[in-house]
């Protein structure tokens, strides 16, 4: 006969057992994701191509090619619109070359009204004759001496706002001599002439320093001081205009256009607006799993194999090792692994880098020392 107090009894069993089966599938669990955890670790050596088969090799770390420079992004310094792209894809630039032109009527006429103050007020200081300062306790030689000294100061200054000029309307016909050049109505570009009118400004404003820098040199009476100011103000919207100029930092070859005339350009884009760099030697940027960081050092040999040609080793060695370790961005897909491992970038010099192109994917295999 089933009574009460043995029903009761039967169902804390069962419930004891459904307990008991819980804690088991949980246990099993917990245990599989601890073995994920440690086990996907210590086969990420392993899992790398040849590191565990080839002893030949020390270590062996993923990583991608770029030019010796790196891969300079080139954005807006200001927000303006895309006047003109100069340049396009696999185009050989040179320093200081311009690359794209944003619209600049504005910053044009603002130039036009400073450079009409400087000339208005340096009308006004002209015509206004020097003043003589003279006390009782002063001798005229001194005086004289004085007038001396701030027309010396005033022809130091004329002469270094002339120089600037001169090296604006160098820059200016450089600039056109490179559109034509790349245009193919001319085969040369001089740029002595704008390396001449830089050293010339350099000159004159060593020699402007220096007559200041004379404790006897008076100090601006007001008109000259207009005259300053009027050149500080033109000097400013001669810089905001340059600014409209993007120009190549470095001499090197385009590698990715991304503007197009009439566009708004920002510094605050997220894609560069150009990207170039220096092909004419390559490099590798490698990761380097963390825990293999005290294994590897400047100078050792290294081979760099790529999917793409099969069968072919290219040799280079270690140039950088980076002081930081991170997280490793070559292999990164999406959210961020309990499992992934930190690593540090690596630059290897690659010695014959044909037929490598830039951003291709390849294994960078570190040699023994000694091999």
């Amino acid at each position: 006969m089933i009574t009460p107090k043995s029903m009761m009894g039967s169902k804390k069993s069962k419930n004891k057992s459904a307990v008991r089966a819980a804690a088991a599938v949980a246990f099993v669990f917990v245990a599989a994701a601890l073995a994920a955890r440690t086990g996907a670790q210590e086969t990420a050596r392993a899992s790398r191509p040849e590191a565990a088969d080839d002893k030949r090799w020390q270590t062996v770390a993923p990583g991608r090619v770029e030019p010796s420079s790196g891969e300079i992004r080139i954005a807006a310094p200001v927000m303006g619109v895309i006047a003109q792209v100069l340049v396009k894809v696999n185009d050989k630039v040179t320093a200081g070359e311009p690359l794209i032109r944003l619209v600049d009527d504005e910053a044009q006429a603002r130039l036009a009204a400073a450079e009409a103050q400087v000339a208005f007020r340096l009308r006004a200081r002209n015509e206004e004759a020097a003043p003589v300062r003279s006390t009782a306790r002063r001798t005229a030689e001194a005086a004289i001496a004085d007038t001396d000294k701030a027309a010396a100061r005033r022809r130091a200054e004329d002469a270094v706002a002339d120089a600037d000029k001169a090296v604006a309307a160098a820059q200016a016909a450089l600039d056109k001599a490179m559109l034509e050049r790349r245009a193919g109505r001319a085969s040369d570009v001089n740029r002595e002439a704008l390396s001449r009118a830089q050293d010339r400004l350099q000159q004159q404003k060593a020699e402007l320093r220096r007559i200041e820098a004379d404790a006897n040199t008076p100090l601006a009476n007001f008109a000259e001081g207009q005259v300053n100011v009027a050149r500080a103000e033109s000097a400013a919207a001669a810089a905001g205009l340059a600014k409209l100029t993007i120009r190549a930092p470095i001499a090197g070859t385009v590698l990715q256009v991304n503007a197009k005339p009439g566009e708004l350009a920002s510094p605050t884009n997220a894609q560069p607006l150009l990207v170039i760099g220096d092909v004419s030697a390559l490099r590798v940027r490698a990761e380097l799993d963390e825990r293999d960081f005290g294994e590897i050092k400047i100078g050792q040999p290294v081979l760099v194999r790529a999917a793409a040609f099969r069968g072919r080793e290219f040799a280079g060695k270690v140039s950088f090792i980076a002081p930081l370790v991170e997280q490793g961005r070559i292999n990164a897909r999406g959210q961020r692994n309990v499992t992934d491992v930190d690593v540090v970038e690596v630059l290897v010099d690659l010695t014959q880098a044909d037929p490598l192109a830039v951003g291709m994917k390849v294994d960078v295999y570190f040699q023994p020392d000694g091999r």
